[in-house]
């Protein structure tokens, strides 16, 4: 039977919620609006694992029960399967939210994703990237929204910029980050013959103001331009789009799906102090000297993952060498086993 107690201490996050809710009761509490909701957002999280953990627990009793009936009544044996399958997925689920004790792991993330060597097939295949992690995070009951999308010359996606809200969506996303590789017969092409292509992926922490975040207005190269796009209600005929270019590190954010040019400053202003932030977490982990060796191409021999449709199907990550021929349900948003295999993988290291 699985069990939760090498991952999860309750009475310590009961300690911890009691102690959330003396300082919640405080009169002086809302005094400081910005640290209260940090607080608040904190109680949500112990929350809601008391009530897996709750949940998992009256699941074990239930399965128990099943369990005398199972022999004699095929009804309560494929009952027991379905729920023992079910505590084994919130086993791996708590064994995944134990590895994550960040900094920013429990932050929204925003995420960036760059057609790379390809060409149409390379943007096609960022589109179908961003796909997969809408799914994902749909999937996870997650908020997902779209900040910038720059279509290709063909088909596809050149770039999208995109945010995922939900308990742990950095810590959790920041193992998608890198260069991910597909091979398959391209669509694009009459031949017939097999392209690779590759696209990476960008994962920064969102961060709430009571980060600091030094940007000098000198630094900064804004540029406004028309919202292009498929279309719709956010896409417009006036200059409404927001392309910010930090000077110093090179790092261009857009914004064009908010309603008017100060939302999407606004925005764009946020994705830039989270990348900006990112930046600092990476050279502090590895050192600036080594954090630039480490840039490589989007292109062969950088993937983290490689997406082989022909002339076999198969998904495999390259650091922890975990796979799956099940390539349509990976597409389709089904990555969980991946980031947990990365996430049990870095903390080996």
């Amino acid at each position: 039977m699985p069990n939760l107690g090498g991952f999860f201490d309750a009475p310590a996050k009961q300690a911890e919620l009691d102690k959330l809710e003396q300082q919640i009761s405080d009169p002086a509490f809302w005094d400081d609006s910005e640290a209260a909701q940090k607080v608040v957002q904190q109680r949500s999280r112990v929350e809601k694992a008391l009530e897996r953990h709750n949940n998992f627990e009256s699941g074990v009793s239930d399965a128990e029960v099943l369990f005398d009936f199972a022999t004699e009544d095929a009804d309560s044996a494929a009952e027991l399967e379905t729920l023992i399958l079910r505590l084994e997925k919130e086993v791996a689920e708590a064994e995944v939210q134990s590895l994550l004790s960040g900094e920013t792991d429990a932050n929204n993330a925003i995420c960036s994703l760059q057609a790379g060597a390809g060409g149409t097939d390379a943007q096609d295949f960022c589109q179908m990237l961003l796909r997969m992690y809408l799914r994902w995070a749909e999937k996870k009951g997650f908020r997902a929204e779209v900040i910038d999308e720059q279509s290709g010359s063909e088909a596809g996606l050149k770039s999208a910029t995109f945010r995922i809200e939900g308990d742990y969506a950095y810590g959790l996303l920041a193992a998608e980050a890198g260069v991910h590789r597909l091979v398959r017969i391209s669509p694009f092409n009459s031949g017939g013959s097999r392209e690779t292509s590759f696209a990476s992926m960008f994962v920064s922490p969102e961060i709430d103001e009571n980060i600091e975040v030094n940007i000098d207005d000198k630094d900064l190269r804004v540029d406004t331009y028309r919202s292009s796009g498929a279309g719709g209600q956010h896409v417009n005929v006036t200059d409404s789009a927001v392309r910010i270019t930090h000077i110093p590190t090179n790092i261009v954010v857009t914004c064009q799906n908010q309603r008017s040019q100060i939302q999407n400053r606004a925005v764009a202003m946020q994705v830039l102090r989270s990348k900006l932030y990112e930046l600092e977490l990476e050279k502090r982990r590895e050192g600036a000297a080594e954090l630039e060796a480490g840039k490589m191409d989007i292109s062969f021999g950088s993937q983290i993952r490689n997406y082989v449709l022909h002339p076999y199907r198969l998904v495999k990550d390259t650091r922890t060498k975990h796979e799956t021929s099940d390539v349509d349900s990976v597409l389709d948003g089904e990555i969980d086993e991946f980031i947990q295999e990365f996430l049990v993988f870095k903390k080996g290291k």
